[in-house]
């Protein structure tokens, strides 16, 4: 399936549970959260547990497809638990770009490769990545741009592996800024067009596409809606 979507929280929490099994849970637990809020603690807030569905069913398709030994770049990589996780899988090419300048501080910097600038135009050579993953980024006004440099930073057959908010009707979001930059709710109508402006850079539908949703799995900023996740390959 090349498109599918979160159908209820209670798949979520069986996500979440799979990962502690695996001991590939990386989402800081509450009180270190708290702590880092008010500044008593040092260090990255790590996941966010409402993204547990989209994170394993990146790491399952990844397992499934390419080798431990296989380039991955991570997109929007900041408080990301995706890259960790390959870590403790045992991936040895891991990179991670974001614009955050806390980027650094992110767990295993030593064995990770992150780099501070801007993934809608990098200074990555071309076809440099077999897997290029963007959990929950797309929606913050990346959308254009970050199409035709994922297509540039992947090698032929290479993924590009993505989650963002959705709901199949339209729900306005006009207005609201999220970390200071917009925020869109991804309709089916908005997930189409999407698919049709990739496959302008030749990145394609591996499989596929389920649209329906069934419960609102998430409620932020007074919006109801759950997540989509989507996997298109390099033509």
């Amino acid at each position: 399936m090349s498109v599918q979507v979160l159908s209820s929280s209670r798949e979520n929490a069986l996500a979440r549970a799979e990962m502690h099994r695996r001991g590939i849970d990386f989402a800081s637990p509450y009180h270190l959260r708290v702590l880092r809020k008010i500044g008593a603690v040092k260090g990255v807030t790590i996941g966010d547990r409402r993204k547990s569905w989209d994170v394993l069913k990146t790491v399952h398709f990844v397992e499934q497809k390419v080798s431990k030994t296989s380039p991955i770049l991570d997109v929007g990589a900041y408080a990301s638990e995706i890259l960790c996780i390959f870590h403790k899988l045992g991936f040895s090419e891991l990179t991670g770009i974001d614009f955050n300048p806390k980027l650094a501080a992110m767990p295993h910097a030593g064995a990770i490769k992150y780099v501070l600038g801007d993934f809608r135009e990098t200074s990555f050579p071309p076809a440099a990545f077999q897997v290029v993953t963007a959990i929950s980024v797309l929606e913050h006004g990346f959308c254009g741009l970050a199409l035709k440099e994922v297509s540039r930073m992947l090698k032929p057959g290479g993924y590009f592996i993505a989650s963002v908010d959705y709901w199949p009707e339209k729900i306005d979001t006009s207005g609201i800024k999220v970390y200071g930059v917009d925020w869109r709710i991804f309709s089916k109508d908005d997930l189409l067009r999407l698919i049709e402006e990739a496959s302008k850079f030749g990145l394609v539908p591996a499989g596929q596409l389920e649209f329906e949703a069934s419960e609102k799995t998430v409620s932020w900023f007074r919006r109801q809606y759950t997540f989509a996740w989507f996997v298109l390959q390099k033509n």
